[in-house]
C-alpha cells in the first residue's frame, strides 16, 4: 500500500460524518505475487516504493446511515488531498494518509448539509478530518486489512477498513501516468468520536464506502 489518505478519508461519516479515510493501498505485486513485473502486467514499473496522490475527479468517499428505520442515508465529502505509498517489495511497509475537509459533506440539501455541519460534525471546531495508517495486513490475492488512526470531531481512534486492489498500471488515456484503484469499505460507531447526537433514532454505525484512484506522483494534474 502506498502512502495514502486525499477526506475524510473521509476516510467518511455519519449523518454527518465519514470516516476521513481512508484510504489506504498496497502495491499491485503485495496483492498478486504471480502477476507480471512491469505496467503491462498490471503492476508498477519499479520495485522500489512508489508515492501515489489522489484524483480529485475519479476518487470519491461515501458513508451511510441509517435514518430512524426508514432508510439509510448516503453522503459524500467533496474535498479532501493525501498520498499513499505502495512498497512492492514488503507490502506490510506501505502507507496511506488522508485528510477530509468536514464542511466539504453534501447531502444533496443545503438544509440537510448545514444540520450536518453544526450539529454532527461541528466543522467550525474540527474543520478537517484524517486518516492516517500503521499497519497493513495481506489477507488475499487482491485484499487486505489496513489500520490507522481517525481523527474526527477532535477524537482519535484506531480503525481498520477493508481494501481491496482493483487495478495497478498505465492510465489508457495518459500515456506517461500510472494509477493505482482500489476499493476501501468499513464501518465506526460515531460515539466513538464523541458523536451521540439522536442515537438510537439515527444510527450509531456509520458505513464507509471509498473509492480510489491515485496517480503515481512523477505524473502531475494540468501540466
Amino acid at each position: 500500500m502506498r502512502k495514502l489518505v486525499a477526506s475524510i478519508f473521509s476516510v467518511f461519516m455519519i449523518i454527518g460524518l465519514v470516516p476521513a479515510l481512508l484510504i489506504p493501498a498496497f502495491h499491485a505485486r503485495a496483492l498478486s505475487k504471480t502477476a507480471p513485473a512491469g505496467p503491462a502486467g498490471g503492476a508498477s514499473s519499479g520495485a522500489s516504493p512508489e508515492t501515489f496522490a489522489y484524483d480529485p475527479l475519479h476518487t470519491q468517499v461515501f458513508f451511510t446511515i441509517n435514518h430512524m428505520g426508514f432508510t439509510t442515508v448516503r453522503g459524500r465529502f467533496n474535498t479532501f488531498r493525501g498520498t499513499f505509498t505502495l512498497d512492492e517489495k514488503t507490502p506490510a511497509l506501505s502507507r496511506a494518509d488522508f485528510t477530509i475537509d468536514s464542511a466539504s459533506v453534501d447531502m444533496a440539501s443545503d438544509i440537510w448539509d448545514k444540520h450536518i455541519m453544526d450539529d454532527f460534525l461541528d466543522t467550525a471546531h474540527y474543520p478537517t478530518i484524517t486518516f492516517a495508517s500503521t499497519k497493513v495486513v495481506q489477507t488475499g490475492q487482491k485484499t487486505a486489512l489496513l489500520t490507522g488512526n481517525l481523527t474526527l470531531h477532535g477524537v482519535t481512534k484506531p480503525v481498520t477498513l477493508h481494501v481491496t486492489l482493483n487495478k495497478v498500471g498505465p492510465n489508457p488515456f495518459m500515456s506517461d501516468r500510472v494509477d493505482a484503484g482500489f476499493q476501501v469499505t468499513g464501518d465506526i460507531r460515531r460515539s466513538d468520536f464523541g458523536m451521540s447526537k439522536f442515537i438510537p433514532v439515527v444510527g450509531d454505525d456509520v458505513g464507509i464506502d471509498i473509492a480510489v484512484d491515485g496517480f503515481r506522483q512523477d505524473f502531475k494534474l494540468n501540466k
